[in-house]
């Protein structure tokens, strides 16, 4: 039977890929900084490992055995504090260094699929990339990103494991039931539902290529099954939709209003925050072909669809827990 280790298994795209490796009848491991309860009607024999990721002595063992490992951890925190915080190296490249080592010199060869970001190649072009452009990346954050990615490709190359980097524009979306998604949509999403104005930087020109959470799932899953023309290398992953902030912050805005029944709220501009990086004012816009075409991978759920399915679990979720208990 074919085992598949999951690492950060417990957050909002690990726990999503989980939901659909469940239906495959394999031996599923869980690892987690919590325990987690196996997926109602999982097929796949499933075992949870509560581990320290950033202690190798209590990774290695959980790896060792697994014909595949989806790498899903990054440091919880704020992107912005691998400037200054030494913790964030220990999650955000060692953890993959323990990954590496653990296989090194021995005849297991497993399959590594890791998800990066975009922002490793530094300054974004103001075309779609398609995975070709140098790397020259700025901020902290970006340069452990690839830090981690040239460990793993270093490890492909000595024979350790079969590397697969997916680089990753915006991701989006919310399961019922799973973990909260910290990134923008769902945040504009809750302004929204409180009946807060949207407030963009800027006037909101700025392009971004938003992916939907199934959509990455679904990546991924297609580089578990298809590996062969992908491994050595990696690959930038998006919808290859382009949006603007105003746009997307507008989407969010009516479909909120369509979900609850009010009036949409406003979509203002405000001045950016002294904190905000260069990379903020930048299009990140992605040509995900070459991936599509090494691996039979498409995107299925446009953004706009995946912005009002995403809307829709929040305000039945909300309404979920605000209905009154049962007599009272």
């Amino acid at each position: 039977m074919t085992t598949i280790t999951v690492l950060g298994a417990g957050g909002f795209i690990g726990s999503a890929v989980v939901a659909a490796l469940s239906a495959r009848d394999i031996d599923l491991r869980l690892v987690a900084r919590r325990p987690l309860e196996p997926p109602v009607g999982a097929v796949a024999t499933v075992t949870t490992h509560v581990v320290d990721v950033t202690e190798p002595e209590a990774l290695s063992p959980v790896l060792l055995g697994s014909d595949m490992v989806v790498h899903l951890v990054k440091h919880s925190g704020d992107w912005r504090l691998a400037d200054t915080d030494p913790a964030t190296e220990a999650v955000n490249v060692d953890v993959m260094r323990t990954v590496v080592d653990t296989f090194a010199g021995r005849d297991e060869t497993p399959l590594v699929v890791w998800t990066g970001t975009v922002g490793q190649v530094g300054v974004t072009p103001s075309h779609p990339m398609d995975g070709s452009e140098p790397d020259d990346p700025r901020d902290g954050y970006d340069q452990q990103k690839l830090a981690a990615e040239r460990i793993l490709l270093d490890g492909h190359a000595a024979g350790a494991v079969r590397g697969v980097s997916l680089r990753l524009a915006t991701i989006f979306g919310q399961r019922r039931g799973g973990p909260a998604d910290a990134g923008v949509v769902v945040s504009m999403a809750r302004r929204a539902m409180a009946g807060e104005p949207l407030t963009m930087w800027g006037d909101g020109s700025v392009r971004r290529d938003l992916l939907y959470v199934d959509d990455l799932v679904g990546a991924i899953l297609a580089a578990i099954d298809n590996p062969h023309g992908l491994v050595g290398r990696h690959w930038v992953l998006g919808s290859g939709e382009e949006w603007s902030l105003r746009e997307i912050f507008t989407a969010v805005a009516n479909a909120v209003s369509v979900h609850t029944g009010r009036t949409a709220v406003p979509v203002t501009a405000v001045a950016p925050p002294p904190n905000t990086s260069a990379g903020d004012a930048r299009d990140v816009l992605i040509d995900p072909g070459p991936f599509r075409r090494a691996s039979g991978w498409a995107p299925r759920v446009p953004p706009g669809e995946g912005i009002d399915r995403t809307v829709a679990v929040l305000v039945e979720t909300l309404a979920v827990a605000e209905r009154p208990l049962e007599g009272t």
